[in-house]
């Protein structure tokens, strides 16, 4: 099987649909303006810089449009786009830039301090920032697009084991590790969740989530784009604005982390807002406390939560509606084409109700850690990746995440977990 372009599909079927609405900038793209940007920018990557199929391509912005026109420019021409975490501090930053190595930085103009800190201390060849001016020495990146062939570019042979994106884990012990997500993780988690929610191509996302993560690109992002409808990118969450992007763009599926949604539940304005458009509400993230479920659900608002890793593309679980508060909690059953287990110490598949580390396997788990080939070793094993999550399914199949598996500790001959303490 062999990567397509997923954009240039799109502008060749239905150019006029519109596919990404900038709340920032107030910039709108329909399929195809959008698919001409990408092709511009992978045409400058390859033309203007002389980078190849395999080179890394790193980003340090905040949410825009901007984001994903860097994310399928690569897929494009073949390059990796590193996506980076703008809270880190330089030298952590520093890090990952010299482990995976790019020859080319895209960064937003807030950023020019920390870049000019990095750039004596790694080696990258070309500097791009975002907007329409830049330092001497630098390109400007609307000038970058300017430069690059409306055409694009002649597509590399790509197979779905090839790496398009390398995000780097916060890492909860010794140093980050790069996971390289391949465009066969992108196709089965767009599928994946995408069956769980129903989406089509008449529907609006609204990402708010950070794009430097998994979940700002994964969730629903590049899925929606997958099935050629509308994602409305918000730089921020804000609550007023927030509310207000949903009536005005009238977005149908939306996927949060906890304390947004514990956020809107303090927001005294929350109550008045028309929330009539959305029909999918995610969580993800971390556990979502039951009595948050039930709260939303008093207001007709039906949260699902799921559970995803940045090596598994990321979805692995979402809660159907139906049974998101009958079993709020829970994370529900997997989703399409992935398969879970749950093992013990000893590698023995355990039954219901009994405790162990989750496993997964499937076209959405990553084929490994960049330059770490001892923790890819001991991460995944015979093809199923070893989670590092404590879980458990009951009767019904339903599952729960119970704590990290490595916090684990044993007390009078029983396993305890921090989480279930507290």
């Amino acid at each position: 099987m062999y990567h397509f372009d997923w954009l240039q599909r799109h502008a060749e079927r239905t150019p006029y649909k519109l596919a990404v609405v900038d709340v920032h900038s107030g910039r709108q793209f329909n399929y195809a303006q959008f698919n001409e940007r990408a092709n511009r920018l992978a045409a400058f990557l390859k033309d203007e810089l002389g980078l190849e199929a395999g080179d890394r391509v790193s980003i340090l912005a905040q949410n825009s449009s901007d984001y994903f026109e860097a994310l399928f420019a690569c897929g494009k021409m073949g390059a990796i786009l590193n996506t980076l975490n703008w809270r880190l501090a330089a030298p952590e930053l520093e890090y990952i830039l010299n482990d995976c190595s790019p020859k080319a930085l895209i960064y937003e103009p807030e950023f020019s301090e920390t870049v000019d800190v990095l750039r004596p201390k790694i080696d990258c060849q070309h500097y791009v920032v975002i907007g329409d001016e830049a330092p001497e020495g630098k390109w400007a990146y609307e000038e970058a697009l300017a430069a690059g062939s409306a055409d694009g570019v002649k597509s590399p042979r790509l197979t779905y084991d090839d790496t398009w994106a390398i995000l780097y884990t916060s890492g909860t012990t010794g140093r980050p590790k790069g996971a390289q997500v391949t465009y066969g993780n992108f196709f089965y988690n767009a599928i994946g969740i995408g069956m769980a929610v129903d989406l089509t191509s008449q529907d609006v996302n609204l990402n708010v989530l950070p794009t430097f993560h998994a979940g700002g690109l994964g969730l629903y992002a590049a899925p929606t784009f997958h099935v050629g409808g509308t994602v409305i990118v918000m730089r921020a969450f804000d609550p007023a604005r927030f509310l207000r992007v949903i009536d005005e763009w009238q977005v149908t599926v939306i996927l949060l982390v906890p304390a947004i949604y514990l956020m809107l539940a303090q927001y005294p304005e929350f109550d008045k807002a028309d929330l009539s458009s959305v029909r999918s509400w995610g969580s993800g993230g971390s556990a979502l406390p039951p009595s948050v479920v039930e709260q939303f659900a008093s207001k007709n608002v039906i949260i699902q939560q799921g559970f995803g890793m940045t090596e598994t593309g990321p979805t692995v679980f979402l809660i159907t509606r139906e049974d998101a508060v009958r079993k709020a909690g829970s994370v529900g059953k997997p989703v399409m084409h992935t398969e879970v287990r749950i093992l013990d110490r000893d590698g023995n598949e355990l039954g219901p109700n009994e405790v162990g580390e989750l496993c997964v396997r499937g076209g959405n788990v990553t084929t490994g850690y960049w330059n770490r080939p001892q923790a890819t070793a001991e991460t995944i094993v015979d093809g199923w990746l070893h989670s590092g999550d404590a879980a458990r399914y009951d009767d019904e199949g339903f599952y729960t995440i119970v704590d990290r598996w490595k916090d684990m500790f044993i007390s009078g001959g029983e396993n305890v977990y921090p989480a279930e303490v507290e």
